[in-house]
């Protein structure tokens, strides 16, 4: 396994980012429109509600923090997604890289796309409304570290369905976090949902998160074993993916996909 090749994948799309000012629109512009639109509208809600904690104060955490979880999944597929629109694909795996490489080449990425998306973010949120994200303390951490281990496994996931069905699964990649939004309880407390989704709800590591966000900020309380059900939950979805991911890579190259992803256009 080599560095440089890990890194040539990451400094690969810092080029194409560099000769293209438009693809900075995922980055920041979306992140931008987003936390206006909900800052405004959770200062609105606050300013009408008669509630006895601050609704602008939990929304607004929610809403920074679930838009950390999709740049994560973002910065992941973007990368991937570029070499296939630009066919360069197969010509990637007719090198010395390998596939293991490849894809620690996108986390790479991802982590780094993520940083400065994210750092963004704080930044708007803090000089348009006056909101720090650090008010979670230490908490912030591992609040953190499991949305962005579920993020890789988000990308992952949505990785392997470019590699098994090409194309048409593009469209599934923007909307997969959005899917699972309703049972992530991203904006409301888990009971909020049918008691059938709430089952549901308990086997993603997001519903974990945001409700111990709420409770901490709401009520003061901080549940150590919610936290680790929402660690190991997101490392056996991380560790699920890849090997989805690892199969389907597998199965393209048996079955000749790659040539079918590279000629194809999206």
């Amino acid at each position: 396994m080599s560095f440089k090749r890990i890194f040539a994948i990451s400094l690969r799309f810092g080029y194409l980012l560099k000769h293209n000012k438009i693809r900075f629109i995922n980055i920041f512009a979306w992140a931008f429109f987003d936390i206006t639109v909900w800052g405004i509208t959770t200062l609105y809600l606050d300013g009408v509600s008669k509630a006895s904690f601050s609704i602008f104060t939990v929304l607004m955490g929610g809403a920074i923090l679930w838009l950390f979880l999709i740049r994560v999944q973002q910065g992941f597929i973007l990368p991937a997604l570029e070499d296939v629109w630009s066919r360069n694909f197969m010509n990637l795996f007719a090198s010395p890289l390998s596939f293991t490489e490849y894809v620690l080449g996108l986390i790479l990425t991802g982590f780094l796309t993520t940083i400065v998306g994210f750092s963004f973010i704080l930044i708007i949120a803090y000089l348009f409304f006056s909101y720090s994200i650090f008010q979670f303390g230490f908490l912030l951490i591992p609040f953190i570290f499991i949305l962005f281990i579920f993020g890789l496994a988000l990308g992952a996931f949505a990785f392997s369905l470019i590699l098994r069905f090409g194309a048409p699964a593009e469209w599934l990649i923007w909307i997969l976090p959005f899917i699972l939004s309703p049972l992530s309880s991203v904006y409301y407390p888990i009971s909020a949902l049918p008691i059938w989704a709430q089952y549901l709800a308990k086997t993603l590591p997001t519903s974990y998160i945001f409700e111990g966000m709420r409770n901490f900020l709401i009520n003061g309380i901080f549940s150590l074993e919610n936290l680790i059900i929402g660690f190991i939950v997101s490392f056996i979805y991380l560790a699920i993916a890849y090997w989805f991911l690892i199969y389907n890579y597998r199965l393209a190259i048996r079955n000749g996909l790659i040539t079918r992803i590279t000629a194809e256009s999206f």
